[in-house]
């Protein structure tokens, strides 16, 4: 039975396993690879730092659109100020435009809509199909972790017959082959079951941040009531200044204006991290009145959110520096080896299907 449900496990999902390590391989390096925003803040000519004079100045230069978000990087003092048609646009279609927070310049870098990353992203988060494709691959996932667990299974039985790590050559190719799949499969085994596993939890961000709006952001929003204010709104730096004293040693992430799916009508959203390797990694939201700028509401992200938020991380190896990123793409390339022996493997047994499995073979 085991040797059944590897196979086919194997066999279906393989392609879309190789496509997913082929387009993470850029991915993993995609902050070395994308603008360097530090050089660019540098050669940037001077301004007002006042965010609300930045997202001014975006939406002049894009008349007739309003401006949704602000995005801070994480690593660099860099403010992203996306226009779109509407408060609801979907985000594909925004244009941005980055400043240094520092001094206000603007910063000249390619839209992170376009180009070959962007290509790359899409085609691993979604297949270009939105949330259907990305819970497509996420079915994916779930096949692919069957398949590394029916593997290990099966390699029990494969050790007690050979030495571990021994790759006959004396033999036919095929054999040659599968020694190297199963030595190959079983030394990435914990890596590829963490990145598999992690890359099924991050499919499930939207329907875990349609459950996100539907309570917590509901219940937020229900126990501060906004205050009668015949109009008038808040700057965004009044608005920031509030949360920053509301919530002091945390960073400002994300900004989500009213009328966005992430906010309300009456209140602005702010996203903060911790400044901890693993706090920054997780997102505690407030609720701002957008008519005076008072912090109304703080509270941590459920816990199903913070599990999404800590697989992250783990799926791109982007927590320990450019080190730990090129252990990532050797695991990487030798899982696309392991993937693409187990579709030869299938390939050359073709002849050979009236004939017994071969007891122990992880690619059987």
């Amino acid at each position: 039975m085991w040797v059944w449900v590897h196979r086919w496990s194997s066999l279906v999902c393989t392609v879309f396993a190789l496509l997913l390590c082929l387009t993470g391989l850029p991915l993993i390096f995609k902050d070395e690879l994308g603008p360097d925003l530090q050089l660019a803040a540098a050669t940037a000519s001077p301004g007002s730092a006042s965010v609300e004079s930045m997202v001014a100045r975006a939406m002049a230069a894009r008349p007739g659109e309003v401006v949704p978000y602000l995005f801070y990087d994480r690593d660099h003092p860099i403010l992203k100020v996306p226009t779109a048609a509407s408060m609801t646009a979907d985000p594909a279609s925004f244009h941005y435009q980055v400043f240094d927070t520092r001094t206000g310049a603007q910063i000249a870098v390619p839209q992170p809509n376009e180009g070959f990353l962007y290509v790359m992203t899409r085609l691993h988060l979604d297949l270009f199909a939105g949330v259907p494709g990305t819970l497509f691959l996420g079915s994916m996932g779930l096949l692919l972790v069957i398949a590394i667990v029916s593997g290990v299974v099966l390699y029990g039985p494969f050790t007690r017959r050979l030495a571990f790590g021994v790759v006959r050559t004396d033999g036919s190719r095929r054999r040659t082959w599968l020694d190297l799949h199963n030595l190959l499969g079983v030394v990435t085994l914990a890596w590829f079951g963490v990145v598999s596993f992690t890359g099924v939890v991050n499919t499930l961000a939207a329907p875990i941040e349609l459950a996100w709006q539907a309570n917590q952001l509901v219940e937020m929003a229900s126990q501060a009531k906004p205050a009668a204010s015949e109009g008038r709104r808040a700057s965004i730096d009044e608005v920031l200044r509030e949360v920053r004293a509301a919530v002091p040693g945390m960073n400002v992430m994300t900004v989500a204006f009213p009328g966005t799916p992430f906010a309300t009508p009456s209140h602005v959203a702010i996203f903060l991290t911790g400044n901890t390797p693993i706090t920054s990694r997780i997102l505690k939201p407030a609720l701002a009145d957008a008519s005076t700028g008072q912090v109304v509401s703080v509270r941590d992200m459920p816990w199903y959110a913070t599990a999404l938020f800590m697989s992250q991380p783990l799926h791109f190896g982007d927590y320990g520096g450019l080190p730990l990123k090129i252990i990532w793409a050797l695991l990487d390339v030798a899982t696309i080896v392991v993937l693409i022996s187990g579709l030869y493997l299938w390939w050359a047994k073709r002849p050979y299907r009236e004939a017994a499995p071969q007891p122990g073979s992880l690619a059987a």
